[in-house]
């Protein structure tokens, strides 16, 4: 299996600081890339047979998906300002084209789709409100930017942005959606991209199986990855540090169904 964390490198010519293919991650549908591009840079691409979710994590831009244009996007400072991310769907067998008005932090989120079945699509961070679920240490702020519960839109992709206050836990109590038994549960490959606030914290994240064939905790520093292939995978956020994270995941059906660990069900109660 591959290794469950990466980090970030310097930007490529291109302005590419993080890659995961299915290849490297070892898995089928999941790929994600980062890019921090200056204003004046371009950054064009075809999607192939894969649908993409472009988050503007940081910073403004103009963007031509699909041959439609969406103007002045973005604008947030970072992802622990007040509001949700602008986000542009981009259907399988097309091309997009960024161009930034100001510094970009630009993750593009992608999954096997179907060519010739859907449309460009703008999700507004203002269309997208902020749920807080759960209590106490256990609280986080969630933003379901493309959730399972919205049809119509792609084939495969579910992303989500989570904001874990300092000291608390997230995706806790412990779930897992490994295996594909819909309605009980899906298969969902899923990624985590981190940010700490201030960004020289740490945060952790422990992914595991009942068997323990897999039993990793990884040290998440701001800007990394984690890999979830199987398992079940909490993070927690230390004193004086925030974390958040963009989900993305997607697996053979759209839908996120998911099992809490037995031994933790209590704390749903």
């Amino acid at each position: 299996m591959a290794d469950l964390l990466a980090r970030p490198s310097p930007p490529d010519a291109n302005g590419r600081t993080l890659s995961i293919t299915p290849e490297s991650a070892g898995w089928t549908y999941v790929g994600f890339d980062l890019y921090r591009l200056e204003a004046g840079q371009t950054l064009e691409r075809s999607t192939g047979e894969q649908e993409v979710l472009l988050v503007l994590i940081a910073g403004s831009a103009d963007i031509t998906a699909a041959g439609q244009s969406f103007e002045n996007l973005g604008g947030r400072k970072g992802p622990f300002d007040d509001v949700s991310p602008d986000s542009v769907y981009v259907p399988a067998g097309s091309s997009y084209t960024v161009m930034p008005r100001t510094t970009l932090e630009l993750a593009v989120c992608a999954a096997p789709g179907k060519p010739g079945t859907r449309k460009p699509v703008l999700i507004p961070g203002a269309s997208v409100p902020t749920e807080t679920r759960g209590e106490s240490t256990n609280t986080r702020h969630v933003r379901n930017i493309l959730p399972d519960s919205v049809e119509g839109i792609a084939d495969s992709l579910i992303v989500v942005e989570v904001i874990t206050p300092s000291g608390c836990w997230s995706s806790y109590p412990p779930h897992k959606h490994d295996t594909d038994d819909v309605p009980n549960e899906s298969y969902l490959e899923e990624i985590y991209y981190h940010r700490l606030d201030p960004s020289q914290g740490f945060a952790f994240q422990r992914v595991y199986t009942d068997s323990g064939d897999l039993d990793e905790t990884m040290t998440v520093h701001d800007g990394d990855v984690t890999m979830v292939p199987k398992g079940y995978h909490p993070c927690g956020a230390p004193h004086g540090y925030a974390l958040c994270y963009l989900n993305v995941m997607a697996g053979p059906r759209r839908v996120w169904k998911f099992t809490t660990q037995a031994q933790h069900q209590w704390l749903l109660k």
